[in-house]
């Protein structure tokens, strides 16, 4: 594993760090067992850094009793963050933070965010609520290591919010299909400038740039080198920008983590050469294309209160232009229950936009989860039919 050097602290971080809000599940509740060998499987492997969050539902308590059964609590960086838009009053810093630690089994926290923050106005709330002083007395007390933000926005706020507060890091969402949207490439150099780490999220775009691109894309890249997997791609232009701290992939089977450890083993900043970069400038142009929704499956936009499976649905259309509309209808019929009782479809949306106010992405649900029902709708009927068959 190769580390970097936070400026800040000196603290050398794998360049490869455990994003916890997918961890593996069964019957859609985590799977500790699994979890367990996962994070001491990713500790073996070198990473030293774990991200989850409160609203990652039973993802902080899943960490604490893996990192509490494998010993290893006091030598790794936990991360995790405060839900901001879910606090109201002063008490509620103290009551979420609390919980976490219970959570988590632990009494300090080494990297704490203000979660999704995402404009000045949004900071001076805090600030209205005693937010600095609050910050202060954790630190003082070493319950609170390093504060820093989460960032999901356009360019022009990130770039005022470096300069709100005394930040020790930052974490945007970047990868090579993003370069020049939300904070960007020019965002990173800016918290660079700064003397920043800056920890990078969705550096595969939810799998996307790992498994779900079109296969023309796919062709680009293997013609470049026929061995190196579109995952492998996605990650070496990520680690190869000096600028970039660590890339925090959501990792949910060993597989995963095995090759993304193989990779964050041998890259190097700067090494990509000028032929190599001009590889993904064509993959981008035929990534847009084919994509229809620009959803990367980070589920804070679930659960729906009337049951839709947003991101999955999402996932199997983007599926049908990128892989074929034969595969997109089966991925359908097969992640919104199709052939149980209950489904999950998007036909059931109701049109409300509850999960529009949580998407980082800014997508207008509500109107793409029509485009998605009028392409899909073949597969309602079908499904009927075979309900009927089954006696269901």
């Amino acid at each position: 594993m190769q580390y970097r050097i936070n400026p800040k602290n000196g603290d050398a971080i794998s360049q490869l760090a455990l994003g916890c809000m997918r961890f593996p599940r069964r019957g859609g509740k985590i799977n500790q067992e699994k979890t367990n060998e996962l994070v001491a499987m990713a500790i073996e492997n070198g990473i030293n850094y774990f991200d989850t969050a409160y609203i990652y539902p039973g993802s902080e308590e899943a960490l604490g009793k893996a990192l509490s059964a494998c010993g290893k609590r006091r030598e790794v960086k936990i991360a995790t963050k405060l839900p901001h838009f879910m606090c109201r009053k002063p008490e509620d810093f103290d009551r979420i933070f609390s919980t976490q630690l219970t959570r988590l089994q632990t009494d300090y926290i080494d990297y704490y965010f203000i979660h999704m923050l995402g404009n000045t106005e949004s900071w001076e709330r805090l600030k209205s609520y005693g937010i600095e002083e609050w910050i202060e007395e954790k630190r003082t007390d070493g319950k609170i290591r390093n504060l820093g933000f989460s960032f999901h926005g356009g360019k022009s706020h990130f770039l005022q919010l470096l300069d709100v507060y005394d930040w020790d890091f930052c974490m945007v969402q970047y990868n090579y299909f993003d370069e020049h949207d939300q904070a960007g490439a020019s965002g990173v150099r800016a918290a660079h400038e700064r003397d920043l780490p800056v920890f990078v999220m969705e550096p595969l775009r939810g799998g996307l740039l790992a498994d779900g691109l079109p296969k023309e894309a796919e062709a680009l890249f293997r013609a470049a080198d026929k061995n190196r997997s579109p995952a492998e791609w996605a990650l070496l232009w990520l680690l190869n920008q000096p600028e970039v701290t660590m890339a925090l992939s959501g990792m949910s089977n060993p597989e995963q983590l095995a090759e993304n450890s193989r990779v964050a083993d041998i890259a190097l900043p700067n090494v990509l050469s000028e032929s190599e970069l001009s590889i993904y400038k064509s993959v981008v142009e035929t990534l847009k294309r084919s994509i229809k929704v620009p959803c990367t499956a980070c589920g804070y936009c679930v659960p729906c209160p009337v049951g839709v499976d947003i991101p999955s649905c999402f996932a199997a259309y983007n599926e049908t232009y990128t892989s074929g509309l034969i595969s997109g209808l089966g991925q359908y019929f097969q992640v919104t229950g199709m052939s149980a009782p209950v489904q999950s479809d998007a036909s059931k949306c109701t049109g409300c936009k509850k999960c529009e106010e949580h998407c980082p992405q800014g997508i207008e649900i509500a109107k793409e989860l029509v485009n998605v029902k009028r392409r899909m709708r073949i597969v309602k009927p079908i499904a009927s039919v075979m309900r009927k068959f089954m006696r269901i």
